[in-house]
């Protein structure tokens, strides 16, 4: 009877070459899922973290985009009032420039004292809030960035494209055009020739 039982045992110990492959083959399975899903949850953390990044910067761009804006609306504030007092000044300008060279009322010569002092005064103030002139001398490069044409003229004295004269200053706010400056812009006289015409003709 203990021969009986001892056989049994020894059967049951055994293990057929067949259930060894199902195993190992099972294991192979398994440890290619595992990887898989590694790789899976690899990528979902990639697309995570670029995620994470362009929020990141979207709202790093927002905030310095608010930051600009708040700036700017306190450094161009005064905006509206600056394009109204211009036209104060170029009154006064023009009263300035009244020739009173034969008149001799002392009291119209206080008053354009008093002229003198305000756009003095008025000065300070644009120079204050950084309010500056846009005024091109007669010669200077006609700068569509800051000057307006008015008309075109012929001169010889003058070089084309260039600034013939002023008809009205311009103004710009912290380096932003409030106005540009109206000027008249010299041409080329029409019977002028090339100089290469000249050139030829003399040869």
């Amino acid at each position: 009877m203990n021969k009986e039982h001892k056989q049994v045992d020894e059967n049951t110990d055994q293990v057929s070459p067949s259930d060894t492959d199902e195993a190992s083959g099972k294991g192979v399975e398994t440890a290619v899922q595992d990887v898989a899903d590694i790789e899976t949850l690899q990528g979902q953390l990639s697309e995570a973290e670029d995620r994470f990044i362009r929020a990141k910067a979207e709202i790093e761009n927002a905030r310095r985009r608010a930051e600009i804006d708040v700036a700017n609306a306190h450094k161009y504030a005064i905006e509206r009032f600056a394009v109204e007092v211009l036209a104060v000044k170029d009154s006064l300008e023009l009263a300035k420039a009244v020739d009173l060279a034969h008149d001799n009322n002392v009291a119209v010569e206080k008053m354009f004292e008093g002229v003198d002092l305000t756009l003095k005064l008025l000065g300070t103030i644009f120079e204050k809030f950084s309010l500056q002139e846009i005024n091109p001398q007669a010669g200077d490069k006609f700068d569509p960035e800051c000057h307006q044409a008015m008309s075109m003229q012929e001169s010889d004295e003058v070089a084309p494209n260039h600034v013939l004269s002023v008809v009205q200053k311009g103004y710009s706010l912290n380096e932003r055009l409030l106005r540009p400056a109206m000027v008249f812009v010299a041409k080329a006289q029409a019977d002028a020739k090339p100089q290469e015409d000249e050139d030829a003709g003399s040869a």
